[in-house]
């Protein structure tokens, strides 16, 4: 048994730690409540380290390939009429996009759903808003055959490209089988991984404190705070997984929804899945207006006002939206060297 005196000694002791590990300039919770407040080491920006990651570098895709992929993605002969390409509706010059509600096909057909971007895809768990497409290669081959998009078949195109010389050099080069369904998709999906585009927050999740400005960095912290990166997250900012649109409030209410509207519910018919979607990249998602699958949103605020509300059940205040608006802007990248137009 310890003596009083003892005890008396030692709980003076363990008092003096305790008041050691709580005064300023200390490792102690003062000191951690202190730099809690501090811009450039809160925890919520250190914990949003964790959840958005630096873009990765382009994968080691064989020059030919790419650039073969690269001609694929521009070849207005993959459509029946030989007027619609991959870059009609996600065009590099526009952010990956076509930039209109919905994307218009042969014969003036018009698609049910807003075109998203194509840059950055290929780090997207799944393709198209439903997630129907396990991959790039899947997804390359889906407008060939829509009727609504590109309204051909493989044996149409491998027809049109077999009758080019400077195609099929190109294809015997890389591909011993030729020019196949296969190889089509291969080659374009090699050049969609490509498609790459580090931005100015790559710099700052990098490390570099100047890289955001005051504003843009207020912004990224509302971004984690109010929860915006539960859904929004990984190095593609979004695209890694499926969620409803309408979490906190029915987006839905009050119009008579479409095909579109029902998300992955058109490909697993399961209730559940009904009015759930990807979540899209918020990569360049200032240059990539109108908004949404069904492009209701058309400028970056608006649509970040009703992510506020249906998605996260908070009425955001105009500061709020002109911070988190910064902050996204900054997401805007640069390819082969320029920034995107």
């Amino acid at each position: 048994m310890i003596k009083k005196p003892a005890a008396a000694f030692v709980i003076g002791l363990l008092l003096l730690a305790w008041w050691a590990m709580s005064s300023p300039g200390t490792n102690g919770g003062i000191a951690q409540a202190k730099e809690s407040r501090a811009p450039a080491t809160t925890p919520s920006l250190s914990n949003g380290r964790a959840a958005l990651l630096p873009l990765p570098p382009v994968p080691a895709i064989g020059r030919e390939k790419a650039a073969l992929g690269e001609r694929l993605f521009f070849e207005k002969r993959l459509s029946r009429d030989n007027t619609i390409s991959c870059a009609s509706c996600h065009d590099p010059a526009r952010g990956g996009t076509d930039r209109r509600p919905v994307s218009i096909g042969i014969d003036g057909h018009t698609g049910p759903i807003n075109a998203p971007t194509v840059f950055n895809a290929a780090l997207n768990f799944v393709q198209f808003w439903d997630g129907r497409a396990a991959s790039l290669e899947e997804q390359a081959a889906g407008p060939v055959h829509n009727p609504l998009e590109m309204g051909a078949n493989w044996a149409l195109v491998i027809s049109k490209l077999t009758n080019d010389e400077s195609y099929r050099l190109a294809f015997a080069q890389i591909y011993p089988q030729g020019i196949t369904g296969e190889t089509i998709a291969d080659a374009i999906a090699a050049f969609e991984h490509t498609l790459l585009t580090p931005s100015r927050f790559d710099l700052f999740l990098a490390g570099n404190p100047h890289a955001l400005n005051k504003q843009e960095q207020d912004g990224y912290r509302r971004f984690l705070d109010y929860g915006c990166a539960s859904c929004h997250q990984g190095a593609n900012i979004g695209g890694n997984m499926f969620q409803r649109f309408g979490v906190m409030a029915d987006y839905f209410a009050g119009r008579t929804p479409t095909a579109a509207d029902l998300g992955r519910f058109n490909v697993t018919q399961r209730e559940a899945d009904r009015h759930v979607f990807k979540v899209p990249s918020l990569r360049n998602v200032a240059l990539t207006a109108p908004y949404f699958h069904d492009a209701s949103a058309q400028t970056l605020e608006e649509a970040i006002m009703i992510m506020g509300r249906v998605q996260l059940g908070r009425e955001l205040t105009i500061p709020d939206t002109q911070a988190i608006a910064a902050f996204l802007k900054t997401l805007n990248g640069h390819w082969r060297g320029h920034p995107l137009p």
